[in-house]
């Protein structure tokens, strides 16, 4: 802040500690620390759906653009996951670029000034996560005969601040015929976003978009 930013005293910044935002004043500033007076602490917007992506491997610099996407969408948390047609060694190269995500979903935080840090999981297998999540569960579906997503959502009246759901993102070859057997017997639904063939990123806004839409429009409580 000193070195780029040239703070000076008297200048005012929102800053959060993970849990609540604060409006304070640099109090003090030197080359290697700043200083500041909390003013008073401010109303901290929490997005209603506690989103949790499962998110298929796929190539890195659109992986963190992913990363960069949810955290401004406002997911609670993106797990990265190997999926049969992801590419090979993908999941062990993701675990050297989990610091590198949890950055970036640091500094779009920031910008998109939420008051927390969604949770940037270390990379694992899809078998190995498919019971783990409670409340709604759909997984991004390319093969013709699902429904949108957007019509499987439960009614506007029932849509609580608070609700869980996960949404699992197949890889840019799509889902196997073994993981879409192991998806559903885990209680996933198939969703479908329309006729036309996205990119796994894409696909991925997409669905985010939604899901997190259809909660800040609706959700009560």
């Amino acid at each position: 802040m000193s070195r780029v930013l040239r703070v000076e005293p008297g200048q005012r910044f929102e800053l959060s500690d993970n849990h609540s935002v604060y409006l304070a004043e640099v109090s003090e500033a030197a080359r290697d620390w700043v200083r500041f007076r909390v003013l008073e602490e401010l109303e901290a917007v929490e997005p209603p759906l506690q989103l949790t992506v499962y998110a298929s491997l796929i190539k890195f610099d659109r992986f963190e653009l992913l990363v960069e996407k949810a955290t401004e969408l406002g997911v609670a948390a993106l797990m990265p996951v190997r999926a049969e047609r992801s590419e090979s060694g993908l999941l062990e190269a993701a675990s050297k670029r989990v610091e590198r995500w949890r950055r970036i979903a640091r500094e779009s935080s920031q910008q998109s000034r939420r008051a927390r840090v969604p949770e940037i999981g270390a990379p694992t297998r899809l078998a190995d996560v498919l019971d783990q999540p409670p409340g709604l569960r759909f997984y991004l579906e390319e093969e013709p005969g699902a429904q949108l997503l957007v019509s499987l959502l439960p009614p506007p009246p029932t849509r609580r601040r608070g609700d869980l759901a996960a949404l699992a993102l197949g890889p840019e070859g799509g889902w196997t015929a073994a993981e879409r057997q192991g998806l559903r017997a885990a209680g996933w639904t198939p969703a479908a976003l329309g006729p036309l063939i996205l990119r796994a990123e894409t696909a991925a806004m997409a669905g985010m978009v939604i899901l997190m839409q259809a909660w800040w429009e609706f959700a009560s409580g």
